[in-house]
């Protein structure tokens, strides 16, 4: 098993399936994959309909807003690397198309924080190749 640095935050690496999700992250905008069999949207990108098996999937742009599905407010950072983020709100967001994904909410005042309170994306470039896809209060 390798060593995990706790120092650093550890970053997504792309995959082929992957990679036009976070090239749009990168671009400012929120793409998910559609199953042209089926309709259906998918998220996190696979390469097959994960509702009909099929493997033929477009990529299609999300509007970024939807609503706090579930949340916790995490005091207690999971490694070193995050000591500097607590308190921060870890949530489900269910994007008004459908899919949920998960993320983070920036916000000032955590206590306002609710299920059903809408929300709009925010694109947090970390790095020069990987954006992060995050969320805040509308």
């Amino acid at each position: 098993m390798a060593n995990l640095d706790v120092t650093v935050k550890p970053l997504p690496t792309p995959t082929p399936e992957s990679a036009p999700y976070w090239d749009g992250l990168r671009d400012g905008r929120l793409l998910m994959q559609r199953c042209t069999r089926c309709a259906r949207l998918q998220f996190y990108p696979r390469s097959i309909c994960r509702h009909c098996g099929a493997t033929d999937l477009d990529w299609e742009e999300m509007a970024g807003t939807g609503t706090i599905y579930s949340y916790t407010v995490i005091h207690r950072a999971p490694f070193a690397a995050f000591k500097g983020d607590v308190p921060y709100a870890y949530a489900v967001v269910e994007l008004d198309e459908g899919p949920r994904v998960v993320s983070t909410i920036e916000t000032d005042d955590l206590d306002a924080l609710a299920i059903g309170m809408r929300v709009t994306a925010v694109f947090d470039a970390v790095t020069d190749e990987i954006t992060l896809l995050r969320f805040r209060p509308s």
